[in-house]
C-alpha cells in the first residue's frame, strides 16, 4: 500500500492566498522527502476554504520543489472548461512533469460553482458535459490522422484542422506519457454511477473522504461492473481512498489535537454546511440512514470515520479499512491548514510515513 496526499486545499477564509500557496508548496516538498508517492490538488472557483481555481498552475510550480512526487489534478472540473484548452494545458503540464502527472477529472459538486457557470447540477448536465469533454480530450491526445477530425456533440463542437507541413502548422500538443497520463475519477455518492463509467473507460477509481467504510465496497463493485461491460481487467492497486488521518505521539494527544484543531473546525464550519445543502449530501457519512443530521458531529466522525491515534493505533485502523474494503492501492491523507500549529501537521505527516506505513508492508492489493 502507498501513501498520498489529498490537498483540496483547506484554508480558513480570510487568509492571504499567497501565504497559503507557499505553505502548500512546503507541504509538497516535505511529503516528497518522506517518500509519499503522489498528491492530488483540488479545483474550485467559489469556495473560500478551497482557494485554488487552477491546480495545474500550482502543480507546475510544485514540480520545482519536488523530485519524485507524482501530482494530479484532484480534480479538473471538465464541465466548466473548454476541452480544447484543457487538452493543450494538461499535455504541456505532462511534458513539464516528464510524466510525474496524473489527470483527475470530475463534474463539480459545489452549487455556487455551478451557478457561476450557468449550469443546473440536478439535471445531470455537468456529468454529461464531463464525459463528452473527456472523450474530446482523449481523441485529441491519441488521434494521429494528419487530416484532423471534427467532433459535433451535444455540448461541444471541435475541429482539429488538417496538418499543413509545408507551413509548419499542425496540432502537435500530445502528452509526454503514451498514450496519455493516467486518468482518475472521484466517486462521492454511495452507489457512484461515475465509477461505473470510470471502469468502462479504463480510468482509475478514487473514493472521497465523505463515504463511510460500509459504502466503499459498492464503489469497487460499480467500478468492476463498468470494466466488465467493456471487457477491461481491473486492479485494486489502482483504487485510491481518501481519509482524514492524523498521527500523534500518543493516541490521547492525537485525539486532543484533532478535536481542538483543524479537522474538527473544518468539519463543523465548512463540510457540514456545504454537504448539508444537498438533499442527500450527508448520507454518505451516516452509519444508519435514519441518523439525524444533528448527530453528525466531530465526536461522531472520530468514533466512526477518522483515523486518529499513535502510530500503532493508526496502523490498526488502516489495516481494518483495508480489510473491510477488500483492499486498495493508495491511501490519500487529507491536508489541513494548521496555522500556528503547523509543526503538528508536519509531524503527523512524518509519523504516518516513518512509523505507521512500515507496519502495513504486507498489505499488497491483488490484481
Amino acid at each position: 500500500m502507498k501513501l498520498g496526499l489529498f490537498n483540496m486545499p483547506l484554508h480558513p477564509p480570510g487568509r492571504l492566498h499567497a501565504d497559503t500557496y507557499d505553505e502548500d508548496l512546503e507541504l509538497m516538498a516535505r511529503a516528497d522527502d518522506l517518500g509519499y508517492s503522489e498528491a492530488w490538488i483540488g479545483e474550485h472557483f467559489t469556495t473560500e476554504w478551497e482557494n485554488m481555481p487552477a491546480p495545474d498552475l500550482f502543480i507546475a510550480r510544485a514540480l520545482g520543489v519536488t523530485r519524485n512526487l507524482v501530482m494530479g489534478t484532484g480534480v479538473s472540473l471538465l464541465a466548466f472548461h473548454d476541452p480544447i484548452m484543457i487538452a493543450h494545458r494538461m499535455a504541456m503540464l505532462d511534458h513539464l512533469a516528464r510524466g510525474r502527472f496524473f489527470f483527475g477529472i470530475g463534474s463539480g459538486g459545489v452549487p455556487t460553482d455551478s451557478e457561476m457557470f450557468g449550469m443546473n447540477r440536478e439535471s445531470g448536465q455537468q456529468r454529461d458535459r464531463m464525459r463528452e469533454a473527456a472523450n474530446v480530450i482523449l481523441k485529441m491526445w491519441t488521434s494521429e490522422d494528419p487530416k484532423g477530425f471534427t467532433h459535433q456533440g451535444e455540448y461541444y463542437t471541435v475541429s482539429v484542422p488538417e496538418s499543413r507541413p509545408e507551413m509548419g502548422l499542425a496540432y502537435h500538443m500530445r502528452p509526454y506519457q503514451k498514450p496519455h497520463p493516467p486518468i482518475a475519477v472521484a466517486g462521492s455518492s454511495p452507489s457512484s454511477p461515475t465509477l461505473e463509467v470510470a471502469g468502462e473507460m479504463g480510468w482509475w477509481p478514487m473514493s472521497t473522504l465523505f463515504l463511510h467504510t460500509s459504502h466503499l465496497p459498492r464503489h469497487w463493485d460499480a467500478y468492476s461492473k463498468g470494466a466488465q461491460s467493456a471487457g477491461r481487467k481491473v486492479s485494486r492497486n489502482q483504487w485510491r481512498i481518501a481519509r482524514e488521518v492524523y498521527v500523534g505521539e500518543t493516541t490521547e494527544q492525537a485525539v486532543a489535537d484533532v478535536m481542538n484543531g483543524p479537522p474538527a473546525r473544518t468539519f463543523d464550519k465548512y463540510f457540514i454546511p456545504l454537504l448539508g445543502q444537498g438533499q442527500r449530501g450527508l448520507d454518505g457519512i451516516k452509519t444508519d440512514p435514519n441518523l439525524p443530521n444533528s448527530a453528525l458531529t466531530p465526536e461522531y466522525m472520530l468514533d466512526n470515520f477518522w483515523i486518529v491515534g499513535d502510530p500503532d493505533e493508526c496502523a490498526r485502523q488502516i489495516r481494518e479499512l483495508h480489510g473491510e474494503t477488500g483492499g486498495f492501492g493508495t491511501l490519500l491523507m487529507l491536508c489541513h491548514d494548521w496555522g500556528q500549529d503547523r509543526a503538528k501537521g508536519l509531524r503527523s505527516l512524518e509519523l504516518l510515513a516513518t512509523e505507521t506505513l512500515p507496519q502495513l508492508a504486507d498489505l499488497i492489493s491483488d490484481d
